[in-house]
């Protein structure tokens, strides 16, 4: 493919760095990402992606926009309140740039739905807010074969880490099983400032970017964490002895996709 004069002007500061250039531009283009959750993760990213030109970007949320999100999903406006969020988000998007096409699924992600949707996609990013869903999506990825980022926010703090098949841990080879219902706060509960949505959805959306480039170094086999009240990363090293997980270790005992329960919470993105 060529590229128009208007995309060599949008796409500039990529293409002068080395680790990207016309070829790497070519490759984000044709790419596909998906999103689920179009909330305090998902919305940072999705805007990133969406301006480096991820050619398809898929994008799941169930909710509609309430005011209470505006404080920190900054890819929706106060004119968007009582609009699906999946509807908004594509509004953004396009607007920000028209070489995106945006698929919306105005939709719970399911057992019943998840390796249907993902099997078209490059990389998967988890923008969820809730420990079944987080399970969920690890798994279907796992057995689907997907790289797939994970992310998590609450108060002042936030944690992400990256899956490649056959590159180092799951999330179920760090955390096993969602705790117990109720013994976490839920997001309505505990609260979280809005910027860091910013912070690690941001960080989210360079995963994929790396990985679909194929530079530099993902964060598989390490949990970063990041605490903003004492302005500090962490890069935590992952057990590399994935053998004996139930679901990517050598013998799975887990080879159906479970619908844990949900914890009552105000939607699916953060």
């Amino acid at each position: 493919m060529a590229f128009t004069n208007e995309q060599i002007e949008r796409y500039s500061r990529h293409i002068i760095l080395k680790e990207v250039g016309a070829k790497g531009q070519k490759k984000l283009l044709n790419a596909k990402v998906f999103i689920i959750g179009a909330g305090g993760l998902g919305a940072p990213a999705a805007m990133y992606l969406a301006a480096a030109g991820i050619g398809t970007i898929g994008i799941a949320d169930a909710d509609e926009v309430d005011l209470s999100n505006l404080q920190r999903q900054i890819i929706h406006q106060t004119k968007d309140v009582g609009k699906p969020k999946v509807q908004s988000a594509k509004e953004t998007m396009e607007a920000m740039n028209p070489d995106v096409k945006v698929v919306t699924y105005h939709e719970f992600i399911t057992s019943e739905n998840i390796l249907d949707i993902i099997k078209d996609y490059d990389f998967i990013i988890d923008g969820t807010d809730n420990f079944p869903a987080k399970f969920l999506i690890n798994d279907a990825c796992v057995m689907e074969k997907k790289p797939f980022s994970h992310a998590g926010i609450i108060r002042f703090q936030g944690q992400l880490m990256t899956y490649v098949p056959g590159q180092g841990p799951c999330y179920r080879c760090v955390f096993k099983e969602p705790p117990p219902k109720d013994a976490i706060p839920t997001c309505k509960q505990a609260g979280v400032i809005g910027a860091m949505g910013g912070v690690i959805g941001s960080l989210q959306a360079m995963e994929a970017v790396k990985y679909i480039l194929g530079v530099g170094d993902l964060l598989t086999g390490y949990l970063l964490t990041y605490d903003a009240l004492k302005m500090q990363f962490r890069k935590v090293k992952l057990p590399s002895d994935t053998h004996s997980c139930a679901v990517c270790g050598d013998n799975p005992t887990i080879t159906e996709l479970i619908d844990y329960e949900q914890a009552e919470c105000d939607g699916v993105g953060l």
